[in-house]
């Protein structure tokens, strides 16, 4: 089915007006923040709080993220409650009475309109790459008649609900497997079961990895999963979203990892969209934002994740920030990490129990990055009038 197709720049607000707060310290404001929307809920603030100049926005309004743009953040203006909305420079704000909030959100995350929103990208990394609005007004929009714009985000949103319910019952088993830890080993702080302590540089060997250059083909037509801090959602890893050839191993120094390798962001890291430790259920390449550490006789990898999440707040006291403004771990940092080395069949045992949990929890067979593929197939026959 063909719609018509309407440029981006027919519906973004560009003269919305703008509101200080800082001229009304004491008012309430509704505020649309980049971390609000990471909480999943506005920021409610007196003037004095929020200081800087932000945008006017209204009820309905689709507001697209324009810092590092591969999170894929899309938000609707809820309905207005008891104070003035106001949203953070960093949204594109979208509104127009031809579309549905709801249709927009689902296509602005869609893989067909995220290609080309990312090839309006500029920038030297981390948070400082942003999408140029310039570049977004270009891009084409799907205008299909209001009511089956309607029933294509109904559609989405029921699918969408289903995986953010999956993603709930993760983190409940991830609250569980960390409560049978503490239980088993004891709090890795104070270490009361008086287990023996190593750096963890005595305990693992250090993989980088690197990035094949963007611009050979061949590099990237294959099947291999290649990591990089934007599939680390989870803390145990089933795919990927980028994939190289056999050809890439062979001309680079991109190296394949087995299964069970311990992986830990060490730049660029988002972090509320990031888990800095994880471990691969497949064999992996990683980018060079990635560190894998391959573990000795004495220590399980599984092991070592769960101690390294029970230290994820000490771990992240150590992130730094470059002159570019790029989050990062030192190596040396995390090789000087002070580790407890339980028994080995007890280790053995917490191997156990996480295997056991996980067959008996069927949605794990699934990982979180084919879910998101299933989701985003969905989003392809929507947009493209096959459903």
């Amino acid at each position: 089915m063909s719609w018509p197709l309407v440029p981006a720049s027919e519906i973004m607000v560009k003269r919305g007006g703008s509101l200080n707060p800082a001229k009304f310290p004491e008012e309430t404001f509704e505020l649309l923040s980049i971390p609000a929307f990471d909480k999943d809920k506005p920021e409610i603030l007196k003037g004095a709080e929020i200081g800087s100049s932000k945008n006017c926005i209204e009820p309905g309004d689709v507001l697209l993220s324009k810092i590092v743009p591969h999170i894929r953040r899309c938000w609707v203006v809820p309905e207005k409650g008891d104070y003035r909305q106001i949203g953070s420079g960093e949204w594109i704000i979208f509104r127009d009475e031809r579309f549905d909030p709801g249709f927009l959100k689902h296509y602005f995350t869609s893989e067909l309109f995220h290609r080309q929103f990312m090839n309006t990208v500029a920038g030297v990394g981390g948070s400082l790459v942003r999408a140029r609005p310039a570049g977004v007004e270009r891009i084409e929009i799907p205008l299909p008649p209001l009511e089956e714009q309607k029933r294509i985000a109904t559609i989405l949103d029921k699918a969408d609900a289903i995986r953010r319910k999956r993603q709930q019952a993760i983190q409940l088993t991830d609250e569980f497997l960390r409560a049978v830890f503490l239980d088993m080993f004891g709090d890795p702080v104070t270490n009361p079961k008086g287990w023996e302590i190593s750096h963890l540089g005595n305990l693992v060997k250090v993989v980088s990895g690197a990035t094949p250059s963007k611009s050979n083909d061949s590099f990237w037509d294959g099947n291999f999963p290649w990591v990089s801090p934007k599939d680390m959602k989870v803390w145990e890893l089933h795919d990927s979203i980028d994939k190289v050839s056999e050809i890439a191993f062979e001309k680079t120094n991109l190296k394949k990892l087995p299964e069970r390798s311990v992986l830990i962001v060490v730049r660029g890291m988002i972090l509320a969209h990031t888990v800095p430790v994880g471990i691969n259920s497949v064999p992996v390449a990683i980018n060079q934002d990635v560190k894998a550490f391959i573990t000795n006789e004495k220590i399980l990898p599984e092991f070592l994740v769960w101690f390294l999440k029970s230290q994820q707040e000490n771990i992240l006291a150590k992130v730094s920030s470059s002159a570019h403004g790029t989050k990062r771990l030192e190596l040396s940092d995390l090789l000087g990490l002070s580790v407890m080395v339980p028994d080995k069949k007890l280790q053995i045992k917490f191997l156990k129990i996480i295997r056991g949990f996980r067959r008996a929890c069927g949605f794990w067979e699934i990982g979180e990055e084919t879910t998101f593929k299933l989701f985003q197939s969905l989003g392809k026959e929507a947009f493209g009038g096959k459903i």
